[in-house]
């Protein structure tokens, strides 16, 4: 009963579905949560998904702008999207599944927190003050609710690259956002009320450098490697030893027309 689980987020599923199918050929995930749908549920290509062998949906969308969706090959036995900060900008959505066995559903979240713009500053910046206050409630809920506690997984691309090796250059991103002090202390905190396991880092050595975006802004993205590893997969701590494979699809990035980040892959034993 062990099942793959992917999160990437796509840039606009519809302009880009060309290589969500050639990913999902070549990768077989069970499971594919996508950030950036950009797009209505109405508007959501779920016939091509369907064509793919994922008939099971759970989708928050809107026009034009971020967007969640998971795409699931096995049935899905609940939906829960959440909105923040009053917001309503549909960057949340989650759904249970059955466990293998005897085991307990699980409950997966996928997240698309909001990047925060330019400038490091609440007062000079509403956006940036906006990811913060998203965060401070993401940390309040799961206190709260115990989100974390038992069978959860959480994905997403939560635009932050916490480690001094999930960026190119720690030194000089202390002060970009998605690498400062306030935005990685305010994630410790969002792990901490899981408390939430980094499988990713557990399977990859949180020495060595790890990126799952690179800006349209590099030409040769590849040779430069600027990158930033912005998207995570986390699980509550009785999941995490079921974490049995980490894969980071960095040559996505290279692929015709690719979003700016790329597929995050793991497997999940029964």
């Amino acid at each position: 009963m062990s099942f793959k689980l992917a999160t990437w987020n796509i840039n606009s599923v519809r302009l880009r579905m060309p290589i969500v199918e050639k990913f999902c050929i070549e990768h077989q995930p069970d499971i594919l949560c996508l950030q950036e749908t950009k797009c209505r549920d109405s508007e959501f290509p779920a016939a091509d998904f369907k064509r793919l062998g994922y008939p099971h949906l759970a989708i928050n969308g809107q026009k034009g702008y971020h967007g969640v969706c998971i795409a699931s090959r096995r049935p899905i036995l609940a939906i829960e999207p959440r909105e923040f900060c009053g917001v309503g900008d549909s960057r949340h959505i989650a759904i249970t599944i059955a466990g293998a066995g005897d085991n307990a559903p699980i409950v997966i979240h996928n997240f698309y927190v909001p990047a925060g713009g330019d400038e490091p500053d609440v007062e000079l910046n509403p956006k940036f003050a906006h990811k913060l206050s998203f965060l401070d409630e993401m940390t309040e809920w799961m206190t709260r609710d115990g989100v974390g506690r038992s069978n959860a997984i959480m994905v997403g691309d939560l635009n932050i690259a916490p480690l001094e090796t999930d960026v190119w250059n720690h030194k000089a991103l202390l002060k970009i956002v998605s690498h400062t002090p306030v935005e990685v202390e305010r994630l410790a905190k969002v792990q901490n009320a899981g408390p939430w396991v980094d499988v990713v880092r557990e399977h990859v050595s949180p020495g060595e450098r790890l990126f799952s975006w690179w800006s349209y802004r590099s030409s040769d993205w590849s040779n430069a490697d600027k990158g930033r590893r912005l998207d995570h997969i986390w699980t509550s701590a009785n999941l995490a030893p079921r974490v049995s494979a980490i894969e980071v699809i960095r040559d996505a990035r290279g692929w015709d027309r690719p979003s700016d980040h790329v597929p995050v892959l793991a497997t999940i034993d029964g």
